[in-house]
């Protein structure tokens, strides 16, 4: 009978095996001696070995020297993209059977929980850059499968910016700081970068969405996945169909303001890896859907785009996303090196049931990922290190090499043997093991694009008409700032070429904006992708008819927004505040899964009207409202005199405000809210009792107060205050 899964170890469940495995590697030194690396107690740790007191230090002290040698080599070389990464183990549990479109045993089998670690990254920044910055974001999934690791190497945008790998370390160089200065850090806002997009119209697309909310998410465990390429499912009789995968966040796809990322890139550059690391640390472990689009193989050129174009993806409204499966992320890493740092991801890494498809920028990875990693760690055995171990045995002919751990046994290191009894041995696909997907290829060798990738803005047009009108003018604002970072006049005109490509209306506000006008006609020729001796012609979009004008898919404004769970609520108070109407409000906000901090004017203790004493998490001098959701002013008369009078407080408050939060106070407390500029901005029946306009809600009921300021908040923001009434903050 044929077996696509190994036996397991009895008694050991595959959500443990990882685990286990780990431990072996994991030590804590926690009342532990010290020795050295080979195991040599220490006596002395604090001095250098010297011929005298007030001598030179002697060459023979090898403990010196083991530990400054350790300490000089332990750095490795950073990622040239990806540099900055949090990651966290967990594990996927699949919730129907997928065993009529594909033979992976993980998407087959739904009793079993499949061990993964999750890493997430900025791309374009370095190791010591901030979270906030505008980037696509990496979502690399390994699943530790009982066939071998798979690795879902995806981003939190469905696309690419390019077609071909061959421009990827063009694309990298542009984004990258400018080689003569090394300026900007992590940030595309510069001349190379639009530069190289103005002259590639490939990139139009994937610019729609980095100039997009999803460039700036409120938290790593708000945002999709996606596995940007087309893959294959192959099923048990060989049969072939596309596939493209999707995580799906439980908690909503949400953002923070341009201008509140910027504030939290100066007050908590590490926000988004301490918020993973403090939501899975308190128990509220993050959670996503895995969804696929599966295509049949006879319906490959049903579409108007090509299912190979990196550039493009299928809308939901054309193949729904099914979703098949939920990942937890239960436990942060031990060690960040050891783990985060350490662990090698390679879109190459599949399971039988999985394969590649000819997407030609899918394929330039499979070479690029295992260069990456043999000069990244060190050789060829990278496999090795703990948090990249499969959980089944691993049996080849391969030996040596740097850093090699295994101890193999044995004569023979070579296949056919008779002298080892011709093991390991081949396995044969009916067995499980792995073959590649049969596809019949009848073409000639040629360095050139199918005509089917040539169209770049259909796509474009569909995101920006797909956005919300507080999201349009978001995009609007962000190429606006972008290109008006840029230098040099031509570029900027060439690229308000391209916008209007996508829609006039874009390319007229942002041409506004940089004080230019929209050409008549784009820069020709448009396309610079082109052969050296290839006719670049007059590039013109496609025009196909009947086609989607809009995908609900690609606002967030749709996304889910009935839960608070681990948003972080402030409540501002000093001495004298009315302990009651705090603690109802803050009972009813933990009890819905928020997180609740106390932010007064010091340390330590506010006392409040009753005598009770109530903790304090945050000063005002080291507490922000870009690094929370809500706000919330209790009652009591003395805290709330203190409060106005507080120009931090009225600040904190001003600036939730202006960047869309949903702000709450007791009936008591409308003479702080009153000292706010934006108050002077709302409606003249803001004072009535639990009012719930645009945000803010107020009343004598705490209560009915913190029920509705619970329905505010799980709304995330009110876009819509941000066009009529901005405030200076």
């Amino acid at each position: 009978m044929a077996k696509d899964k190994p036996t397991e170890k009895p008694g050991i469940q595959p959500e443990n095996e990882k685990t286990e495995a780990l431990q072996l590697h994991t030590t804590d030194a926690n009342g532990e001696l010290m020795t050295t690396d080979h195991g040599v107690r220490i006596n002395d740790d604090q001095n250098s070995l010297k011929a005298g007191e007030r001598g030179a230090t002697l060459l023979e002290d090898f403990i010196l020297r083991e530990k400054i040698t350790h300490f000089d080599h332990e750095r490795i070389p950073e990622r040239v993209v990806h540099a900055r990464g949090s990651g966290a183990h967990g594990v996927f549990k699949l919730y129907k059977s997928l065993d009529k479109v594909t033979k992976a045993a993980f998407l087959n089998d739904t009793e079993t929980e499949t061990p993964v670690f999750v890493r997430f990254s900025t791309v374009a920044g370095s190791k010591g850059s901030t979270d906030l910055a505008r980037d696509v974001r990496g979502f690399a999934v390994k699943f530790y499968t009982q066939q071998g690791n798979f690795d879902l190497v995806g981003n939190n945008m469905p696309i690419f910016f390019i077609q071909d790998a061959m421009k990827f370390p063009d694309l990298v160089h542009a984004v990258k700081p400018e080689p003569d200065n090394e300026m900007p850090q992590a940030a595309s806002a510069h001349d190379t970068f639009w530069d190289f997009i103005s002259l590639m119209p490939e990139s139009t697309h994937m610019v729609m969405w980095l100039m997009s909310d999803r460039a700036i998410p409120r938290s790593l465990r708000m945002m999709e996945g996606f596995g940007v390429h087309t893959f294959r499912f192959i099923n048990r009789n060989g049969e072939a169909c596309f596939v493209k995968f999707h995580w799906k966040p439980l908690l909503g796809v949400h953002s923070v303001a341009w201008d509140e990322a910027q504030n939290i890139s100066g007050k908590d550059p590490d926000f988004h890896r301490r918020d993973l690391w403090e939501a899975i640390d308190s128990g509220a472990f993050p959670e996503w859907e895995l969804g696929v689009q599966i295509v049949p193989e006879a319906d490959e050129f049903k579409f108007e785009f090509d299912l190979l174009d990196p550039t493009k993806l299928i809308p939901e409204e054309l193949v729904p996303v099914q979703r098949i499966g939920k990942m937890t992320l239960n436990r942060n890493p031990d060690n960040f090196f050891a783990e985060t740092e350490q662990v090698a991801f390679h879109v190459g890494h599949i399971v039988p049931g999985i394969d590649f498809t000819n997407d030609p920028l899918m394929q330039g990875r499979l070479f690029s990922y295992t260069d990456t990693q043999l000069i990244r760690l060190g050789g060829p055995n990278f496999h090795e290190i703990p948090i990249n171990r499969p959980v089944v045995p691993v049996h080849n002919n391969q030996r040596d090499g740097f850093m090699r751990q295994t101890i193999n046994k044995g004569k023979t290191s070579y296949g056919p043997n008779s002298l080892g009894n011709n093991a390991p041995q081949q396995v044969k696909a009916a067995d499980g093991g792995f073959t590649s997907y049969q596809e019949r290829i009848d073409a000639k060798k040629v360095r050139a694009r199918s005509k089917s990738f040539f169209d770049h803005f259909s796509q474009a047009t569909l995101f920006f008409n797909s956005q919300s009108d507080p999201e349009k003018k978001h995009l609007v604002d962000a190429l606006s700032f972008e290109l008006g970072k840029v230098k040099t006049v031509a570029i900027r005109q060439r690229m308000v070429g391209i916008l209007s490509l996508v829609d006039e209306g874009l390319a007229t506000e942002v041409a506004f904006a940089l004080g230019l006008k929209v050409p008549a006609k784009p820069q020709q020729p448009i396309n610079h992708s082109i052969p050296a001796d290839g006719d670049p012609g007059n590039y013109q979009p496609l025009k196909v008819e009947g086609k989607l004008n809009k995908s609900a898919a690609l606002s967030m404004a749709g996304t889910l927004k009935d839960t608070i769970k681990t948003r972080k609520i402030a409540i501002l108070a000093a001495d004298g505040v009315d302990a009651k109407t705090l603690n109802t409000v803050k009972s009813a906000i933990l009890a819905e899964g928020g997180v609740v901090q106390v932010i007064a004017p010091k340390l330590g203790v506010v006392v409040a009207a009753d005598k009770s004493e109530v903790a304090v998490d945050e000063s005002f001098l080291t507490a922000a409202s870009v690094l929370y959701d809500a706000v919330y002013v209790p009652g009591g008369l003395k805290s709330i005199a203190t409060l106005e009078a507080e120009a931090n407080a009225i600040h904190f408050l001003n600036e939730a405000f202006k960047h869309c939060k949903a702000i709450a106070a007791d009936d008591q407390a409308k003479q702080v809210l009153e000292s706010t500029y934006f108050s002077k901005k709302l409606p003249k029946d803001f004072s009535d009792e639990t009012v719930f306009k645009e945000g803010i809600v107020i009343g004598a009921d705490a209560a009915k107060l913190a029920k509705q300021f619970i329905k505010a908040i799980a709304q995330h923001r009110f876009w819509d205050r941000e066009k009529k009434r901005q405030v200076p903050a």
